[in-house]
């Protein structure tokens, strides 16, 4: 087994890499998402959804970047562009969404394609012995679980 810089094997911290960027196309796609729904918002709900949506679209923003450079300090190269975004993405996008549920839905949909993705890898960071990525993922999947059962609670589910 070959060690890098960090002490973790390079076969195990190049997968870790890839699925990385897998979640952060995801992440990606799921930002853009939360960012039309805010915009395009109608109803009686608008400003308690509006304001939620933009505390998601923030908050998802800082894990895109959280994760690029758990990407870097692994020594891999971030994706960039739209076209890794897209072709990398399982999460739905959401397009011409402005209904309450529907954007709602969308969110729990979406946050249910992230926890796959990151249970994946808190299992293959662990196996890795890649403490920081499994902090992240971590961190990530409790708060994720909080917001679907918030969402959830919205949609009287």
């Amino acid at each position: 087994m070959t060690l890098n810089i960090l002490g973790l094997d390079v076969q195990k911290t190049e997968e870790l890499v890839q699925d990385l960027n897998v979640l952060l196309a995801n992440f990606q796609v799921y930002y853009q998402n939360l960012r039309g729904i805010h915009w395009n918002i109608k109803g009686k709900g608008f400003f308690e959804l509006h304001t939620k949506f933009e505390e998601l679209y923030n908050d998802s923003q800082l894990k895109v970047d959280e994760i690029a450079e758990r990407v870097l300090t692994l020594g891999g190269e971030p994706f960039h562009t739209f076209q890794d975004y897209v072709d990398n993405a399982q999460v739905p996008v959401g397009k011409h969404v402005s209904k309450d549920e529907k954007a709602v839905e969308l969110i729990v949909s979406s946050i249910s394609e992230l926890l796959k993705l990151e249970r994946n890898l808190l299992d293959k960071a662990g196996e890795a012995n890649d403490e920081g990525t499994n902090a992240m993922m971590s961190d990530f999947i409790a708060e994720q679980e909080k917001t679907i059962w918030m969402m959830n609670a919205w949609l009287n589910k």
